[in-house]
């Protein structure tokens, strides 16, 4: 009987976390909630799932556009003032990489192409060039490629700032072939103007011994790439103009740049004359006061600093997924001390760059759950959170599909779930990343009539049975 009680005991600690993360199974999809007069109303892009198009959608949902081939995810789709779109004609099959970063008109077709990183020789094909760029990209004019009044991103001419792979072998870090971040900046013409090797600033990321011993070990092997991912930056943006800078701090000036690294939990500024780390965060959440109390980030997106002329400028803004992250020494959650870091919600963190106080969040418990329910706001992967020039801000939580809109108060006036689901993966509506851009941006539409949704009360919303089978 003892025996039996352990056992049971034992099943509930296991299994109970995931009966709590299970989602409902029917819920509905296109825009939930909408609060017009408390909104920051326009446009929003998002990639469906599985590469099937760029998506244009008003505030009620509908879709006004859907640019079928042109590809997104892990690749933002951004809109660009005057109704270009960019994106990728193809992926690298197994590699989450893309073989060109294209622009497009509103009728589809190419009027930029970048496809000259890497010339590619794979089994069975002839060599081919490709951009093998991932997850982001800048282009000039705009420091973090969305809205800011007053920043437009240029569209057709200026350079681009590109976030790419390039595989190497660095003994110091692993006996392992790397697939290292590498980020570009290339001109309007394609040529390569600036170039940064992660690899080549391992000294400075400050990892501890142990660390190193993991890393070494397990730098994230990806058995079909034939490559280790061992740092999975996925994001990529300039600093842009900000009051640190104006006041004497070089460590912002505006063309540095600023990334963030799922796989090691790494926040990073770099300078762009000899690439040096200028500014970081991490891994080590514990190294000083301060960041212990602004707490441990673990398998982070889309960080950057907002921009001047938004509300918050010069505070940096990251979504914080939790989830697993970190390399370490291993512990019961993590036997290789691989992922050694692990949480079980999500929050977006705003805070100031030079003192690392908390300025604002948005997480289960500032949106008004009790503490047993954080995982009410949770995306492991993916995910995005964009400033609006009215003071909100738009949430993507990726892995549900579900992008929203909240106040500073953090009330949601604004929810959207994705009806894109997946070709292969039947459940899945996932969204890496979505954008908010102004209704002029897009002069070949007319302004969408906005029409308030008012969400139904959830005790009193049934689904009626039905007489015959309908699925």
């Amino acid at each position: 009987m003892k025996k039996l009680l352990f056992v049971m005991a034992l099943c509930s600690v296991v299994l109970l976390p995931q009966i709590l993360l299970q989602h409902p199974s029917v819920y509905p999809t296109g825009t939930t909630i909408y609060k017009p007069e408390k909104c920051w109303n326009g446009y929003t892009i998002f990639p469906g799932v599985e590469n099937q198009g760029a998506y244009l959608i008003d505030m009620n949902g509908r879709v006004v556009k859907h640019w079928e081939e042109i590809l997104g995810a892990p690749i933002p789709n951004r809109i660009l003032p005057g109704g270009y779109v960019v994106g990728s004609t193809g992926e690298r099959e197994g590699h989450q990489e893309f073989i060109d970063l294209v622009q497009v008109d509103w009728d589809g077709n190419i009027v930029w192409k970048f496809d000259k990183t890497e010339q590619i020789k794979e089994e069975g094909k002839e060599p081919a060039w490709m951009a093998r760029q991932h997850h982001d990209w800048q282009r000039e004019g705009n420091p973090v490629g969305y809205y800011v009044p007053g920043m437009d991103p240029l569209v057709d001419k200026g350079k681009t700032l590109i976030l790419a792979h390039k595989n190497v072998r660095n003994p110091e870090i692993t006996d392992k072939l790397l697939e290292d971040d590498y980020i570009i900046e290339v001109t309007w013409e394609g040529e390569i103007v600036w170039e940064w090797l992660c690899s080549d600033h391992f000294d400075e990321l400050d990892f501890r011994e142990e660390v190193k011993n993991t890393l070494y070990r397990f730098p994230d092997w990806k058995e079909n790439r034939g490559s280790a991912d061992w740092m999975h930056i996925n994001c990529v943006s300039y600093v842009g103009p900000n009051k640190w800078y104006d006041a004497g701090d070089e460590r912002f000036h505006p063309d540095n740049i600023i990334w963030d690294s799922r796989r090691s939990n790494i926040i990073a500024i770099i300078e762009r004359k000899e690439g040096k780390i200028v500014w970081k965060m991490g891994p080590d959440y514990s190294a000083s006061p301060a960041l212990r109390k602004l707490g441990q980030i673990i398998g982070c997106h889309h960080v950057h600093m907002i921009p001047k002329g938004l509300p918050g400028e010069g505070n940096i803004m990251i979504f914080d997924n939790g989830g697993k992250g970190g390399y370490g020494a291993p512990n019961p959650g993590s036997p290789t001390g691989f992922g050694n870091a692990w949480r079980d919600f999500s929050r977006v963190v705003e805070f100031n760059p030079v003192t690392l106080e908390k300025v604002w969040e948005y997480s289960a418990r500032t949106a008004g759950f009790k503490r047993n329910d954080d995982y009410k706001f949770y995306s492991g992967y993916i995910s995005s959170a964009q400033r609006l020039p009215n003071g909100n801000t738009m949430i993507t939580e990726g892995a549900d599909g579900r992008i929203f809109e909240v106040t500073h108060e953090c009330t949601i006036v604004w929810e959207y779930v994705s009806p894109v689901f997946g070709i292969k993966y039947k459940t899945c509506n996932n969204v890496y990343r979505a954008y908010r851009i102004p209704y002029d941006w897009v002069p070949q539409l007319n302004k969408p009539v906005e029409k308030a949704v008012i969400p139904p009360d959830l005790s009193k919303f049934k689904i009626k049975p039905q007489t015959k089978t309908v699925y």
